[in-house]
């Protein structure tokens, strides 16, 4: 997306985990979360992550937001440096950076009712006198499909799906520009997700909202996402737009991904590739590429030589032995 303006640029981002032990605490070693991660994210898009579970996500979108801070790295929102902002300059701008959580019970306060969830984050930004908060409170609700006269309810007394809707809801007050969308219809009906990401969609179109969603469910990704990041091991090991990375994943980890989950592309005779042995440690890393325990194209050049991302055209990014730079 050449001509798209850039709105997030993490570049080289890396967060690693002391380990201590004994008596005095001594650090013996770091766990590698976040490896040397880069990638840019243009306005008005939706950009993908996916990998496993303990792959690094999580833990990378923490670190990007500097809701945790980076071990090194550089973070650029629209064109300023995020890490170099004091805490209260990123108190400023964190009202155009929001989050939807996954659990959107475990997110909004049981003793809280709605109005007052929905106006915490207007009272907190300074937004206006009680009446134009009030106005707003109303806005968002009509913004995600809900009643006025919910108001005065309480998060117990909605469905999953609705109270999504309110986590929606509330990341939205303070008008952002960029919203990450933590695994946010995983703990939903597979008869409500559907909802909720169409939601989603309509949201980005009306707003110009720019998405980074995560998610393990990859037909979640292909139906939502513009490009994908495929991570492994706190590295990335793939980028591609969502229709390249479906028809043609080159990278062995995202094929084995895509084999296990054949109805992402039904019509279609999916190879089934099993993946041997287990992932290894972040505290302890193999060399060379961290996946060449599991590969089954593994080389003695995988074991000893950690392989660059190259652009293999059209913007699809693949860091494997078995392709060249174009």
């Amino acid at each position: 997306m050449p001509d798209k303006q850039v709105i997030m640029d993490v570049r080289h981002l890396t967060k690693w985990f002391p380990i201590k032990r004994g008596l005095a605490l001594k650090t013996v070693g770091n766990v590698k979360a976040v490896d040397d991660v880069s990638f840019q994210v243009y306005e008005g898009e939706t950009l993908g992550l996916v990998g496993e579970s303990g792959c690094g996500k999580t833990t990378l979108v923490r670190s990007m937001l500097r809701l945790i801070e980076p071990t090194g790295g550089e973070i650029f929102y629209k064109g300023e440096d995020f890490r170099k902002l004091d805490k209260k300059q990123l108190k400023g701008k964190r009202k155009d950076v929001q989050i939807v959580f996954q659990d959107p019970f475990g997110s909004l306060h049981p003793k809280m009712r709605i109005r007052t969830i929905l106006e915490e984050p207007l009272i907190i930004n300074h937004y206006g006198d009680k009446e134009a908060r009030m106005a707003r409170v109303k806005e968002l609700m009509r913004l995600v499909d809900l009643k006025e006269e919910q108001l005065d309810r309480y998060p117990h007394e909605f469905s999953g799906g609705q109270r999504q809707r309110i986590v929606i809801a509330r990341a939205l007050a303070t008008n952002p520009g960029f919203v990450v969308c933590d695994e946010p219809v995983s703990a939903l009906d597979v008869s409500v997700r559907s909802q909720i990401l169409n939601l989603l969609k309509d949201l980005q179109r009306d707003l110009n909202l720019t998405y980074l969603f995560i998610s393990h469910d990859l037909s979640v990704i292909e139906y939502i996402c513009d490009r994908v990041v495929v991570m492994y091991l706190g590295k990335m090991v793939e980028l591609a737009s969502s229709d390249q990375l479906f028809a043609a994943p080159m990278h062995p980890y995202t094929q084995a991904l895509l084999s296990a989950v054949p109805q992402v592309r039904p019509t279609g005779k999916v190879e089934k590739i099993s993946l041997e042995g287990d992932i290894p440690s972040p505290a302890n890393p193999p060399s060379g590429c961290y996946f060449h325990g599991r590969c089954r194209y593994c080389t003695e050049e995988c074991r000893t030589n950690a392989p660059e991302l190259r652009d293999q055209g059209d913007g699809h990014l693949v860091a494997c032995h078995r392709y060249k730079a174009e």
